[in-house]
């Protein structure tokens, strides 16, 4: 994916300029409880890499710059003989912290590379690897576009039979991707499609991208998809925004 090589890029770039942080909020909207899970792709971890955050509660999470990771939302969990699990986005750790673990997919996942001494934040909403819960990212202070972008809707409410996936009471509770419902070239970007002139976006990602216009709905979805702040912003962190 092109954003993940911007990424890496200013990562590498900001990387030497000394250690800062940025303050993440964590605020739950959504009507049920929600374990937001942390995993760090370059820096070193969070000090909490996933917590319970009740419904209309919040927290905060100071994260070092320069990093680049991912943020979840993991829903209806529940710790049972001992080992933690999550109906959606867990995390396989077994416990509510997720320890260097990444989401299991289908999840809605937040993307951010912080640049240390005021230099470029790149982030977006990523549907590539499907979705759970809606959620968004609003930049707090900084310099530039530092435009918020969000995946408001509720994609389970719209998604076809072939990718849905269900709870125990027959509702959806996530929605795979194409990708992971079909392990398909055309729809995962590789093989033959993987570039952007040869991967497209399909009727799959189209469903998430009418949903989310502002979100990732397949892997080269980054003309519309990538943001940036500068000046060393902090971030709200809305689940049900």
């Amino acid at each position: 994916m092109e954003a993940q090589v911007i990424f890496a890029l200013s990562f590498a770039i900001f990387f030497f300029y000394g250690a800062e942080s940025a303050t993440f909020t964590f605020t739950n909207n959504c009507p049920y409880t929600v374990w937001p899970g942390t995993l760090s792709g370059q820096g070193p971890q969070p000090s909490s890499t996933g917590f319970e955050l009740a419904s209309k509660a919040s927290f905060t999470l100071d994260i070092p710059a320069p990093w680049s990771g991912r943020i979840w939302g993991r829903t209806q969990c529940a710790d049972s003989g001992g080992k933690f699990q999550c109906a959606t986005a867990d995390c396989g750790s077994g416990q509510v912290t997720c320890n260097g673990a990444g989401a299991i997919p289908p999840a809605s996942l937040l993307e951010f590379t912080l640049a240390a001494s005021g230099g470029q934040d790149f982030y977006d909403v990523s549907l590539v690897d499907g979705f759970n819960l809606p959620l968004g990212i609003t930049p707090q202070g900084g310099s530039g576009d530092c435009k918020a972008t969000s995946c408001p809707a509720n994609v389970n409410s719209v998604c076809p039979p072939e990718l849905q996936v269900k709870g125990g009471d027959g509702s959806v509770i996530a929605c795979k991707s194409a990708c992971l419902a079909f392990n398909q070239p055309q729809y995962c970007c590789t093989g033959a499609f993987s570039t952007p002139d040869t991967c497209k976006p399909t009727d799959y990602s189209k469903i998430f991208k009418d949903q989310c216009p502002q979100a990732y709905s397949y892997a080269y979805d980054d003309k519309s998809s990538t943001f940036t702040c500068s000046g060393g912003p902090n971030y709200l962190i809305t689940f049900c925004p």
